[in-house]
């Protein structure tokens, strides 16, 4: 069920925020657990069962984990600990990576004459999603940063939440921990302040990442021989934004829904196209995804604790989980190897701080942008070969425009909301637009909610309606 479904969007969101408004406090957990595991059941057939099995293998260790003063129970506790997320990595790790791992097996297998069996297994929709939240509350406990629920519901409404389970924000535990007991408060301000939020992302949704959609589709269908200067930076330019609105504005929404059911859910984006570094830019990208692998990966490392050779490591470990996190594909894996190099060579030249130069700020960020471009180039392939074949067109100027396969699905339409999306490189880092329309009570801001409430939404339920839209991109993740 996607969030830009007539069904989700006209019979599921309305009911589930009357049953929260209208229902006695002690519900409130359980109507959101309930119709979120319905929703997610919709979508993901019997692999629903997979989520609840993790669910309560990690709230069972969740109430082990409680550190305490015995020196042996710390140790056991550690034991457990670890234990649970051998098997929350282990279980995305069959479930997402079993086909990859036996093809590539086959492959070589293949070589020497033999073959190897590949394992296909249906790939359960947010896998990799949940599992980070699982994981985040077992560690969350362990360290004593937040206690462990006591109520199975609590933590059901937590791993479950429809507005976050498929694609994010990734929320870690204590960040949201205050928000779970049952007596939390819910009014009609916070639908009020979360329907202009979840507005936007429709908005962008629809509106802009979908009209976007056939002109990267038919980019990135151009067979190597056919490719062309133009039509490698067009796929490029276009699937940048696409990938931004369709994200973004994903996130948009989920924060939205969140702030309608009472919860504060993590900001995800900051502008991050405005970025003057690819430091920069990762702290402003799916940010919940970076505060994760700083939290759980990079810092138990030693983060940058131990010289710059062991910084340099491991930043490169974080970003070759970062691409395989998102996917079983060696352009996943050079995408993630790839950010990763460009941020020791920014480290190892200390070229990660901007500027102060007007001239050197629009220099470095216009660089940073097209080393972004490029990287989203191996992202969106569907092998190295395709990525490889379009990036040399990039770099190799021939001036033989587009094939006529791209001049028929690149309406008028298209090229003008092109324009219009092309403004988001353009705008200043703050202030970032989410967060002003759910807290700002300026003109400006005023202007922006009325904006889309009226113009922006009418267009997109129309869209809807006509059945225009189609799943977001990181629902594959």
């Amino acid at each position: 069920m996607s969030f830009a479904s007539p069904l989700f969007l006209w019979i599921f969101t309305p009911l589930v925020l009357a049953l929260v408004l209208l229902a006695p406090r002690s519900w409130r957990n359980s109507i959101v657990a309930v119709s979120s595991l319905t929703f997610y059941a919709v979508g993901a057939g019997p692999t629903t069962v997979l989520l609840l099995v993790t669910m309560v293998v990690n709230y069972l260790a969740g109430q082990a984990l409680e550190p305490d003063d015995w020196a042996l129970a710390r140790r056991r506790k550690r034991g457990i600990l670890m234990a649970v997320i051998v098997f929350d990595v282990a279980t995305l790790v069959v479930w997402k990576y079993a086909g990859f791992l036996t093809e590539q097996l086959d492959g070589f297998a293949r070589l020497f004459g033999g073959d190897f069996p590949v394992v296909h297994l249906l790939l359960p929709i947010g896998i990799s999603f949940y599992t980070f939240h699982n994981i985040s509350y077992v560690v969350d406990i362990y360290r004593g940063e937040r206690p462990a629920l006591r109520q199975p519901v609590a933590y059901a409404t937590y791993i479950s939440m429809f507005p976050q389970l498929i694609a994010g924000p990734i929320v870690r535990y204590r960040e949201i921990a205050d928000q779970l007991p049952q007596e939390r408060t819910h009014r009609l301000d916070d639908i009020a302040s979360g329907f202009p939020r979840f507005a936007l992302g429709l908005c962008k949704k629809v509106i802009i990442a979908d009209s976007l959609s056939p002109v990267v589709d038919a980019c990135f269908a151009t067979p190597n021989d056919e490719m062309t200067f133009a039509v490698a930076w067009l796929g490029a330019i276009t699937y940048t934004l696409q990938l931004y609105f369709d994200f973004s504005g994903y996130s948009d929404m989920a924060i939205g829904l969140g702030r309608m059911l009472g919860f504060r859910l993590p900001e995800n984006f900051a502008r991050p196209y405005s970025s003057i570094t690819v430091t920069e830019f990762w702290r402003r990208w799916h940010m919940s995804l970076s505060r994760w692998f700083r939290d759980y990966v990079y810092i138990p490392l030693g983060g940058n604790r131990q010289g710059s050779g062991k910084t340099y490591r491991n930043l490169s470990i974080v970003f070759v989980l970062t691409g395989f996190w998102h996917g079983a594909n060696w352009t996943y894996l050079v995408w993630g190897i790839y950010h990763g190099a460009l941020l020791v060579v920014e480290r190892g030249f200390h070229r990660d701080e901007p500027p102060t130069e007007r001239a050197a700020l629009v220099a470095r960020r216009a660089l940073t942008l097209v080393l972004v471009i490029i990287g989203w180039v191996f992202f969106r392939s569907t092998d190295l070969s395709q990525a490889l074949t379009m990036i040399g067109h990039m770099l190799l100027p021939d001036f033989t425009g587009v094939t006529d396969v791209i001049e028929e699905v690149f309406t008028n339409q298209r090229f003008l909301i092109l324009l219009a999306a092309l403004v988001v490189v353009f705008l200043p880092a703050h202030p970032v637009t989410g967060p002003l329309l759910e807290s700002s009570s300026s003109r400006p801001a005023t202007v922006l909610r009325v904006t889309i409430m009226t113009a922006g939404l009418f267009y997109a339920a129309i869209l809807v309606a006509t059945g225009t839209f189609s799943p977001f991109l990181y629902y594959q993740f």
